[in-house]
């Protein structure tokens, strides 16, 4: 990737709807030559997709909580049913094998305690080889950011 990549990469993540024209224009180049940059890079896989972000509180998911989860074995045959499990929920936002203290860190978001509680309860207690959970509610979101420092790469 060169400096020109970087300029459309950064432009696009602050601004997916852009026009061609436009981020063309942002970044000093034709529309033609725009195009075909942008279009490499999804080929590459650089750029995974395009998303509509929404606010959490404005659809009714008041509740967000990071949750950390321990298995008895980190085996591959548990750490895959509970890989699988998890990609089934989609209250969960986030999933991460983690070092440490925990082998998963999950960030999930729910309507209410009620709700965190069933899927605690309900649902993650009851995956085969999870051995101690631990959740932490957020009081308030201090940062959240979607667009990658790309030129410190």
């Amino acid at each position: 990737m060169d400096q020109t990549d970087i300029a459309l990469l950064n432009r696009l993540q602050t601004d997916a709807r852009i026009t061609n024209v436009a981020l063309a224009e942002s970044a000093h180049l034709s529309p033609a030559p725009c195009l075909r940059r942008v279009r490499d890079l999804e080929t590459s896989g650089v750029i995974r997709g395009y998303v509509t972000l929404l606010d959490p509180e404005a659809v009714g998911l008041d509740i967000s909580m990071f949750i950390q989860v321990s298995l008895e074995k980190q085996v591959g045959s548990a750490l895959r049913v509970f890989e699988e499990t998890i990609d089934s929920y989609p209250e969960v936002m986030e999933c991460y094998l983690m070092t440490g203290d925990s082998d998963y860190l999950l960030r999930v978001v729910a309507p209410d305690l009620k709700a965190l509680q069933s899927f605690i309860v309900d649902r993650l207690a009851r995956i085969p080889h999870v051995s101690n959970i631990r959740s932490s509610m957020t009081l308030k979101q201090v940062k959240y950011k979607t667009a990658l420092p790309i030129e410190l790469a």
